[in-house]
């Protein structure tokens, strides 16, 4: 009898990594039927399948006593890791509250609890609290009819954090369904708090991955850990997102004789310098201290509207502006910014701005990844210290994740404006530089080339039944 498994979609970025990619199509091939559990309007995945059905799930409230357990779980976790490890201790600082409000006041007597109360074994006592606390709720119920009619045998999360599935996760575990989880990013383990549960599969990008899955949880067993790469970087290898020089550089209304700078945004939580880093390299650009003439592309963060940019878009008239087409498909949700929901035609502008473009740019984030994967010269700016009085984005480089990209070589890390446009121009005449580097970064990421990953996760979540 073929299986029948649910496919748990969170979030924008869910959607981008496991319906844009042939995740989908794969796991369809492999099961005798898909039912998609979603957390985002089921309307966004019309025209994606006419097999798989798509069920809206309602919103669980954000509650004081689940939060509490919660929170009480996740410092438990960050105190327990902090040390040694900068990225943990920073958010364990930060997660701080001083405020007089009720949850201030339980944030401050979370840490007082967790200051003795951190082991593994009572991180265990506080998530099995955390799912008590779903039993009675009408969500949760819904939840359990709705798992129970449909006769699931494996349910399949497309993230790993989002408090809002905790109780979807309560609900399979009640009703004995075995659950696996994809690890959302690469720096969710080593500098992120804890999971909003356990599971019994755990699937994740590389070797790495599962070393710091070891670390950081070691009740799982290293059988369970399954590594398969990541849908993320897959639409880069599939011809339906491919867009030739000619028609990308037509659509953005570039010169396709120059070259082009590439600077990709984040959001305005941490990479609050964005601003400063796209004026200095416009005014490089207009005084000429960019050796050759060039195009200059930004691309705002999908996260978030385009207004902390608007008076460069005012002031320097010949920057290219990419906004990525991530529409907000509702309002009202704790999480407002997961309702963004990418397009195709978004995937084909990412593919074709990192296919066609240069040189890129950015703040350490992912896309110093997406970059390498089409052997692109990357450049990460981080200005601001504790002594300048600017944002202190140079706080980064010191995060697990990311030291270890900064000592593989693999990108040109710049502190100061002239550093910035030396590299600007090595990385223009000689594109090549650290391509070794690159290559061997990657392959430390994601263990796992990207044509056939959707394949090789349909196949080994079917392995695990």
């Amino acid at each position: 009898m073929e299986k029948k498994i649910g496919l748990v979609i969170t979030d924008g970025v869910g959607f981008r990594n496991f319906i844009l990619s042939n995740c989908l199509q794969e796991i369809e091939g492999n099961f005798g039927e898909v039912i998609i559990y979603s957390c985002i309007p089921k309307e966004v995945f019309e025209g994606f399948s006419s097999k798989t059905k798509v069920i809206e799930l309602d919103v669980f409230p954000d509650r004081f006593r689940t939060w509490f357990f919660m929170k009480l779980k996740e410092v438990a976790h960050l105190r327990l890791h902090k040390e040694d490890n900068f990225g943990i201790s920073y958010n364990y600082d930060a997660n701080k509250s001083t405020t007089n409000t009720p949850r201030g006041f339980a944030v401050r007597l979370i840490y007082a609890i967790t200051e003795i109360l951190h082991s593994e074994k009572w991180i265990q006592i506080f998530n099995y609290w955390q799912q008590l606390s779903f039993k009675n709720h009408k969500a949760t119920k819904s939840y359990l009819e709705i798992f129970a009619r449909d006769q699931i045998d494996f349910m399949f999360f497309t993230h790993q954090r989002p408090q809002y599935i905790a109780p979807l996760i309560y609900a399979a575990e009640k009703l004995n369904i075995p659950t696996g989880t994809f690890i959302f990013s690469w720096d969710n383990l080593a500098s992120k708090g804890r999971m909003a549960g356990n599971f019994k599969h755990y699937f994740v990008w590389s070797q790495l991955m599962k070393m710091e899955l070891l670390e950081f949880y070691n009740t799982i067993l290293p059988n369970r850990i399954h590594v398969v790469g990541t849908p993320q970087f897959e639409p880069y290898v599939l011809d339906r997102y491919k867009i030739s020089k000619q028609d990308f550089s037509h659509k953005f209304h570039l010169n396709k004789q120059l070259k082009t700078i590439c600077f990709s945004c984040g959001d305005v939580s941490t990479s609050k310098n964005d601003p400063l880093y796209i004026e200095t390299i416009a005014m490089a650009i207009q005084s000429q201290k960019i050796n050759q003439k060039a195009n200059f592309l930004v691309r705002t963060s999908p996260a978030e509207t385009a207004e902390r940019v608007q008076y460069l878009r005012d002031e320097f008239p010949f920057i290219v502006w990419n906004y990525p087409d991530w529409p907000l498909s509702r309002e009202g949700h704790q999480e407002i910014w997961s309702q963004r929901v990418p397009t195709v035609g978004d995937m084909i502008d990412l593919r074709g701005i990192l296919e066609h473009c240069d040189v890129f740019i950015n703040m350490c984030s992912t896309m110093s990844l997406d970059a390498m994967c089409f052997n692109k010269a990357v450049i990460n700016p981080v200005f601001g210290n504790i002594q300048n009085g600017l944002y202190n984005d140079q706080r980064f480089l010191k995060f697990a994740h990311y030291k270890r990209v900064v000592e593989s070589g693999a990108v040109a890390i710049v502190k100061n404006e002239k550093d910035l446009i030396d590299e600007i121009n090595k990385a223009l005449s000689e594109p090549t530089i650290r391509i070794e580097a690159q290559q061997e970064l990657l392959q430390l990421q994601v263990s796992c080339q990207l044509m056939g990953t959707s394949e090789r996760i349909a196949k080994t979540i079917k392995a695990c039944l």
